[in-house]
């Protein structure tokens, strides 16, 4: 198997190449108001693993290797800084006073502790519909299938990050922890284990999973393949937050570049408050392991595997 650190250097090229990107595709004045652009930029420029869009050109990469397009990075780096922008984005509005009410993200205080309230909710608005933006811009050459694969790619991506993905399980999430009022009507109930579940794989998992799917998609995947990736991606999405909760009970802030203890201190549902750390990594681990068998029997291993073992094994 290739070693780890080999993954390292894959995702800081990438990465390299994802934040090159989001440097030119970002809006700034004059085209937009300074004070909404200076607001975008120090929500995405502040870090971040760059996890999900280093997916998207993974996914990408393994199209690639298994078909006769060539490749297919120039036409998955825009989806993936869009990725990004939505990932964003939806930090800014879940750090809010009326959501977590978090100070700290990405090892710096929050857009709303710098910019106030209002500017932060205007500039992950702003985030949201830069991404359509970027994912909508069509190259001068570009045939009626190609553009049939972008089609379908931003339609992945906009399920994943509205009612049914996204903005759903954070309400899900509002809800059960107590912090709508409006519909709170007594205590707050534990979520059960396919409520917690579900909540997980819209709320994280729908954006991990179109990440990895758009890039499948417009690579030019097969149908097989894409579903495949698809298998792999709600998998590894579901690991990815049950260890972002055990993260959360075990990490330090200075490592996580968040606040440590805030979900158990919001009395937010997660795998450890159902089932205990122990159990919780061990769902961690047989998400993973479906996640490997879907690429296992498609022929797409490589650097998606490698991206399930950082995964599981990652503790930031």
């Amino acid at each position: 198997m290739t070693p780890l650190s080999d993954l390292t250097e894959y995702f800081s090229a990438c990465k390299a190449d994802i934040d090159e990107a989001l440097e030119t595709l970002l809006p700034s004045a004059p085209g937009c108001p300074s004070t909404i652009a200076k607001a975008m930029h120090y929500s995405v420029t502040a870090g971040g693993k760059r996890f999900r869009p280093v997916l998207t050109l993974a996914a990408a990469d393994a199209i690639d290797s298994t078909s006769a397009m060539g490749s297919s990075r120039a036409l998955a780096l825009p989806f993936a800084c869009a990725i990004e922008l939505i990932h964003t984005y939806s930090l800014v509005h879940d750090d809010l006073p009326a959501m977590d009410n978090d100070t700290l993200r990405r090892g710096r205080p929050t857009a709303h502790v710098i910019f106030g309230d209002g500017l932060a909710i205007l500039s992950g608005d702003g985030l949201l519909t830069e991404a359509f933006t970027v994912m909508a811009k069509t190259g001068s050459r570009e045939d009626a299938e190609a553009m049939g694969r972008r089609l379908r790619a931003i339609g992945a991506v906009a399920e994943a990050a509205g009612a049914a993905g996204m903005v759903g399980g954070q309400a899900i999430d509002l809800e059960a922890s107590g912090l709508n009022k409006q519909l709170a009507s007594g205590p707050t109930t534990q979520l059960d284990a396919d409520a917690l579940l579900d909540m997980h794989e819209r709320k994280t998992g729908a954006l991990i999973k179109a990440a990895a799917v758009s890039g499948a998609i417009i690579a030019g995947g097969s149908d097989a393949a894409v579903n495949a990736i698809r298998i792999y991606a709600q998998n590894l999405g579901l690991a990815f937050q049950i260890v972002d909760d055990i993260l959360d009970v075990e990490g330090a802030a200075p490592d996580l570049g968040k606040t440590a203890g805030k979900d158990a201190a919001a009395g937010k549902p997660t795998y450890p408050s159902l089932y205990g750390v122990e159990a919780s990594r061990n769902h961690a681990a047989e998400a993973a392991n479906r996640a490997r068998d879907a690429l296992r029997e498609t022929g797409l291993e490589s650097r998606l595997t490698q991206i399930v073992d950082w995964v599981v094994s990652r503790t930031r």
